[in-house]
């Protein structure tokens, strides 16, 4: 008897499974090297990170995710929780996309297929990340100059410092300016340019294809640059 029920109980939670409704957006792939352990697929709602699905993978690597996308977002794989240091950042969108990487070097460069925005999103994140290396750079610079009481390096850096800047938000722009019919437009927008002046961000909003100002990350652009009028006018 006994027997019989733990049959039952095996066939009930194997239809549970198997039953399991499943999005418009799929995300699978391989992580190379994972024996054990849970993949979780996150996104922001307001402004929480959300779980909205999860797989635990044995032996394999293999997993399989999905959700319902309206609009191309932002979505965030992450290992056993962990939202900081092991995770892979990445354009959700309807249909199939396939995620594979190691677990040694989980985030670090995973290759993502099916997404449109992602491969405008990859083009941005090389030259950023030289920028980002030169922010690093002058922070180095900086204290070295304090710790040596050089002011007229200092002026110097400051200087070196704010033509980066510059540099960095007219080739964000310009970016963002060259894809208008991307959701990766807005998203670097709002994610790099939000404490930029406002009108290369109403610049960017009015060259958007209609398609992309009515997606979430067009219409939070819309938004924030009306906030930022509307505080300016009082």
């Amino acid at each position: 008897m006994k027997k019989i029920i733990v049959l039952v109980l095996l066939a009930a939670f194997a239809f549970a499974c198997s039953s399991k409704k499943e999005g418009n957006m799929i995300v699978e792939g391989n992580i190379k090297g994972l024996k054990k352990g849970t993949l979780y697929l996150q996104k922001m709602k307001d402004t929480l990170l959300t779980s909205v699905d999860s797989v635990a993978v044995f032996g394999d690597g293999n997993f399989r995710l999905s959700d319902n996308v309206d609009s191309p977002v932002i979505y965030y794989l992450t290992f056993n929780g962990n939202t900081t240091n092991r995770r892979i950042l990445f354009f959700g969108n309807q249909g199939t996309i396939t995620i594979n990487d190691n677990i040694d070097l989980f985030g670090i460069s995973p290759e993502i297929k099916g997404s449109e925005n992602q491969l405008v999103f990859n083009k941005f994140l090389e030259v950023n990340s030289k920028f980002k290396n030169q922010r690093l750079e002058f922070i180095k610079k900086e204290f070295e100059a304090k710790k040596a009481n050089d002011e007229d390096l200092l002026k110097k850096l400051e200087k070196d410092f704010s033509n980066m800047i510059r540099r960095k938000y007219l080739y964000t722009t310009n970016f963002a300016l060259s894809n208008p019919n991307s959701e990766a437009a807005p998203f670097i927008a709002l994610t790099e340019l939000f404490d930029a002046n406002v009108k290369l961000l109403d610049t960017i909003n009015n060259s958007l294809t209609p398609k992309v100002k009515n997606s979430d990350y067009g219409k939070r652009l819309d938004k924030f640059i009306k906030s930022i009028k509307s505080n300016s006018e009082k």
